[in-house]
């Protein structure tokens, strides 16, 4: 699709970003005060996060192949409505059960928006602008982790959490207005004639695909290794090194820093390099920085420095790791994005149940569970990416 003006294009940009910002926010506006709302709801606030990531996994498998029959749009627009009615509900929440049906719901309708917007970008680009345009997009992204974490610790100064969900149920009003500048990127001709139940049919040759689950796997593990931080660091800064949950911002912040850098460096990389070739050296990296995090964690070396610099070397890769992993999985079946776009996100933002699921199972009180946990997980995600693979990384 060609765009008549840069302004248009950009607008498209910043929007599509903001869609893919929606799981960050949704998660770490929050982190902050997950310590008081574990008191306040009488429960494990860490419950919360995997409510969302049960409902954000599963709810995605079926708006993808909704959204290959009837187009992008109208999912998003029901997307922000869902999100912005259980934003409400959490914010109205006085018990853990509660809260975690609200955020459940609330991801559903969250779920559309970086899933949709992976697929706008496959159905607008080839795969190696493709790749440059989700660097791009990561940058934006990037916003939401630094800006999140420290406006909800600011928030909290103020009034209690349930101010964070009332702003995030202004969020999805705001993000439903915004969608009327999005154009529709899946036209009648590209739609599926197929009926949906034979839509969905379409996940199982997608999981046969050698090729695209490859990609597919080797972000997922890598990200439950970054939600094992996301959903352990609150934990380990605020109560195990007594950071103050107001400061506790910045340092979830600095990550992102080095994320943003690496995400910019990629723009130009994925011109000169195959694909293949960027992922293996990210996850590589990644890898010995996750193995250098655990030997802090169990020796105590550094002390709370000795968790925030690997941290940050791995978060950095992610730069590369999340554009170039997508883009090399979604190239190849062009015909069912949103399909494939709702696997993918499934299996990566899913893989924080698995975050979760272990942390409330290995935590100990110390950085121990979240740093063994990672480093794990971002061994086997380097796996993934050196297994052979005939077209992996071509570019076009």
């Amino acid at each position: 699709m060609a765009f008549t003006s840069p302004a248009k294009e950009t607008t498209l940009i910043l929007i599509l970003g903001a869609l893919m910002a929606f799981t960050s926010l949704s998660t770490d506006i929050y982190l902050p005060a997950m310590p008081q709302m574990s008191q306040d709801l009488r429960g494990n606030a860490e419950l919360t996060v995997t409510g969302f990531l049960i409902g954000f996994a599963i709810a995605q498998l079926f708006w993808g192949p909704v959204s290959d029959r009837i187009g992008r749009k109208l999912p998003l627009y029901a997307g922000m409505v869902l999100f912005a009615l259980g934003s409400a509900g959490c914010a109205l929440s006085d018990g853990i059960g509660e809260i975690m049906f609200w955020r459940v719901f609330q991801a559903v309708g969250a779920c559309t928006a970086p899933m949709l917007a992976r697929a706008m970008i496959r159905d607008l680009y080839g795969q190696t602008r493709a790749a440059q345009m989700l660097s791009t997009l990561t940058l934006i992204v990037a916003v939401a982790p630094i800006v999140g974490p420290l406006l909800g610790g600011q928030l909290i100064r103020f009034s209690t959490w349930h101010a964070i969900f009332w702003l995030l149920a202004a969020v999805g009003v705001l993000m439903f207005a915004a969608l009327v500048k999005l154009p529709e990127t899946h036209p009648l001709e590209k739609r599926g004639n197929e009926s949906l139940w034979q839509a969905f049919a379409a996940y199982g040759s997608l999981l046969k695909n050698k090729a695209y689950m490859r990609y597919v796997m080797c972000v997922t593990l890598f990200y439950v290794s970054a939600y094992a931080f996301i959903i352990g660091s609150p934990f380990v800064y605020i109560d195990y090194f007594g950071v103050d949950p107001q400061h506790y911002g910045w340092l979830f912040a600095l990550n992102i820093v080095g994320l943003m850098g690496v995400s910019a460096a990629n723009r130009r990389l994925v011109g000169r390099y195959r694909l293949d070739t960027l992922i293996r050296a990210a996850t590589a990296v990644a890898a010995v920085a996750g193995i250098m995090l655990a030997a802090c964690a169990y020796s105590g070396f550094g002390g709370i420095y000795g968790i925030i610099l690997p941290v940050f070397v791995f978060f950095a890769t992610n730069g590369i790791i999340a554009a170039c992993t997508t883009a090399a999985a979604l190239n190849g079946v062009p015909q069912i994005a949103g399909s494939a776009s709702a696997l993918l996100g499934s299996l990566q933002y899913g893989s924080g149940i698995v975050s979760s699921l272990l942390l409330a199972a290995l935590s100990d009180g110390t950085p121990h569970a979240m740093a063994l946990i990672i480093a794990l997980f971002g061994i086997g995600s380097m796996a993934m990416a050196f297994l052979p693979s005939a077209a992996a990384g071509k570019r076009k």
